[in-house]
């Protein structure tokens, strides 16, 4: 939230929570002393924040007896349903009862079973809801075409790689801006990759229409897989086109070793430096990159939980100064979407941890060391995104510009970064 910072360093001076800035699990007493139901809003935010720091050092440390203490008050001052920081509390406190229970894997397996089907349905779902509730991959969507639309000034073919499959309203807009074109439309051709063959053809069926209305000459190629095991050559890069590839908060999951060792690693991911030296091999003219702005790969939880906790809790405040807080949809969002990448990042260790976020400054260095060149972004994309944010209803979000990447901001934090590639021999 704004102000979370504030309130780690900001020294309390009312009675009973003095004695909590350094907590031991003997000194918290009953969770259901009076005194902590009469807590207003802000103390009990920064008692929470307390609460949860101190409950990550001992889980960390593996002292079950004393982070069961501090889960049981947590839970007591929490709730999915309340204000900002019990929301918060609520699913970091979830995240850090799961790492405790992974050191019984057979009680941590019958309480979390794989349901699959209805686990991807359900996130897809929650997906769709953050497109609409935040401005974030609308940004992100308009930045990236007229990225596309500048380098591909008088190219004849044009094709563009889709890595994660994208929602189908990016590439409609793309379609109604080279239709407009001066020169007349390209050839154009989409091949999106993604793990949903039903979603795929729904797209495809989508923006085939769209080109057809349009009288744009248009291919889409589907290709089923996920990007860990995809295959390059089923992308059928062709001599002569001019190609695009863009990426929307997908390369982080690469970020995972190659096997299920949880031991720290000093050096990049093969599997990450091997996925970036592919696609500098199809020589693409340009390559977009959409990346979370915060560091959530930490070798040590502690790492992990503080960078965790700014980066949710901002997120978190951007609903919370734009959605109800009784809005089914925003409970869905702060479920199935951030609950879940909060316990990955939180409970999870080796493969099983997905959710590596990293800042530009990595992605930068492992991007030039597979051969890319920064293509700085354009002072009209920057117009453009500024003036999307005018329609959204919220001053606090805001577009940065930094040495020719965008940084997408709510308040003053950066949360997501979006910066242009190009092949370079």
């Amino acid at each position: 939230m704004a102000g979370i910072a504030d309130e780690l360093s900001s020294s309390v001076t009312s009675s009973p929570l003095a004695s909590f800035m350094s907590i031991s699990p003997t000194s918290l007493g009953s969770p259901y002393a009076p005194w902590l139901r009469d807590l207003k809003s802000d103390e009990r935010g920064l008692f929470l924040i307390h609460l949860l720091l101190n409950c990550a050092t001992h889980v960390a440390a593996g002292n079950i007896d004393q982070a069961n203490a501090f889960l049981e008050q947590i839970s007591f001052l929490s709730s999915p349903n309340g204000d900002t920081m019990q929301r918060i509390a609520s699913y970091f406190t979830e995240a850090l009862a799961r790492r405790l229970l992974r050191s019984w894997p057979g009680l941590y397996r019958a309480l979390n079973p794989d349901l699959p089907e209805s686990s991807s349905a359900s996130t897809f779902h929650a997906r769709r809801l953050f497109l609409d509730l935040f401005p974030f991959l609308r940004l992100s969507f308009l930045v990236s075409n007229q990225a596309i639309l500048e380098a591909m000034e008088g190219e004849k073919v044009v094709h563009v790689v889709d890595l994660g499959g994208s929602d189908p309203s990016q590439w409609i807009a793309l379609l109604q801006s080279l239709a407009a074109r001066q020169e007349g439309p390209p050839h154009l051709r989409i091949t999106a990759v993604g793990e949903s063959r039903d979603f795929l053809t729904h797209m495809a069926s989508i923006l085939s229409n769209e080109a057809e209305k349009l009288d744009i000459p248009f291919q889409f190629n589907a290709v089923i897989s996920r990007l860990d095991t995809l295959n390059i050559e089923s992308l059928r890069v062709k001599t002569g086109e001019a190609l695009a590839i863009t990426s929307l908060l997908q390369l982080h999951p690469l970020l995972a070793p190659n096997d299920d060792a949880a031991a720290p690693r000093k050096h990049f991911s093969t599997k990450i430096e091997s996925f970036l030296t592919s696609l500098w091999g199809l020589s693409p003219k340009i390559m977009m990159v959409t990346e979370q702005e915060s560091n959530h790969n930490g070798s040590t939880l502690k790492e992990r939980f503080m960078e965790a906790l700014y980066f949710y809790a901002a997120m978190f405040d951007c609903l919370e100064s734009t959605v109800p807080r009784q809005s089914a949809e925003r409970a869905r969002v702060e479920k199935m979407l951030f609950g879940e990448e909060i316990k990955n990042i939180i409970a999870c260790e080796g493969l099983e941890r997905k959710e590596r976020h990293e800042k530009l400054e990595r992605w930068m260095q492992r991007l030039e060391m597979a051969g890319f060149w920064r293509v700085g972004l354009s002072y009209h994309g920057l117009m453009q995104a500024r003036r999307l944010l005018l329609g959204f209803g919220s001053d606090g979000y805001q577009v940065k510009e930094q040495n020719g990447s965008f940084f997408f901001c709510w308040q003053e934090r950066a949360l997501f970064s979006v910066s242009a590639w190009r092949f370079r021999r």
